[in-house]
């Protein structure tokens, strides 16, 4: 499948309240979000036929519209009820999920108050976003040149779509390198998450992740911290920084598309994939995939 343009894979696309052949969902080239990055997206996945934490990802769609200031035409319920309409009708039981809205093309501006807002969700099947053999001994990351800016010259509490240039090209770089990914500071120089995932340390059996207050706090990112304290591991939110990654024995990102992935590399600094993170990859498939985890 990856050798196959998105553009020409095969199925249904919901797209402004129908049901549209896979290559017909299209959009002008004068369209804001595509010039202005006037546009805001979710990262969901199905498991089993029922996507994860659906009505979360949803209401956090709509809060990220609100903050780039548009209204989605559509309800939290009517985009869920999309959602599993179209995984239904693309006949997937395991899939990734992507709702997307942005001013449309009825005018080309900085401003543009009254241009159509348009939702879409495409869905299709992506397995692991990193190389499996890779993810089980652990992902190398690079260290981004680029931050995540400070909160007050930037949306960052929007999934918001030019926020994500930065990770793009800070990717490209780690890529170009021969590492899996980047890790990002923030603009004081404290660690902040990779490209797109959140990131977790782990010392003398206690985790340790940034606060997310430039960065999303993920709803995986939420629901790794549950299950680690279900397992009774202390978890402590604090600030980090580069120098302290010298001393954690183990590192994992969190993410919809990235899941539990653990980390053996970040620049000079060396992890080993320890029972910690390999314990919270096991319990987030299971809590991702009930119905299998009680058949096994």
């Amino acid at each position: 499948m990856a050798s196959v343009p998105f553009d020409q894979l095969q199925g249904y696309i919901w797209m402004n309240g129908e049901f549209l052949r896979w290559g017909d969902a299209k959009v002008h080239v004068l369209t804001h979000g595509l010039h202005y990055a006037s546009a805001v997206f979710e990262g969901e996945r199905a498991y089993g036929g029922e996507i994860f934490k659906l009505n979360e990802h949803n209401e956090r769609l709509h809060e990220s519209a609100r903050i780039l200031g548009f209204d989605i035409p559509y309800s939290v319920a009517e985009i869920n009820e999309a959602c599993r309409q179209l995984l239904a009708k693309q006949g997937f039981e395991d899939a990734y999920v992507r709702p997307i809205a942005w001013r449309g093309s009825e005018s080309m501006g900085v401003s543009a108050q009254n241009n159509r807002i348009n939702l879409s969700i495409a869905i299709w099947q992506w397995p692991s976003y990193f190389d499996p053999a890779q993810k089980l001994k652990g992902i190398r990351l690079d260290i981004a040149e680029y931050r995540r800016p400070d909160p007050r010259t930037a949306p960052s509490k929007s999934k918001a779509a030019g926020l994500y240039m930065i990770c793009t090209i800070s990717k490209h770089a780690a890529e170009a390198k021969g590492y899996a990914d980047a890790m990002m500071l923030d603009w004081r120089g404290q660690v902040a998450e990779a490209t797109g995932a959140n990131i977790f340390f782990v010392k003398d059996g206690v985790i340790h992740t940034p606060i997310p207050d430039c960065f999303l706090d993920g709803i995986t990112r939420r629901t790794v911290i549950d299950l680690a304290k279900r397992r009774g591991y202390e978890v402590i939110e604090r600030v980090i920084m580069p120098e302290e990654l010298e001393g954690f024995e183990q590192c994992f990102l969190t993410g919809t598309a990235a899941e539990v992935t653990p980390v053996a590399e970040i620049g000079p600094y060396r992890f080993t994939v320890g029972d910690v993170a390999t314990n919270l990859m096991h319990d987030y498939m299971a809590e991702v995939q009930p119905k299998r985890a009680a058949a096994e």
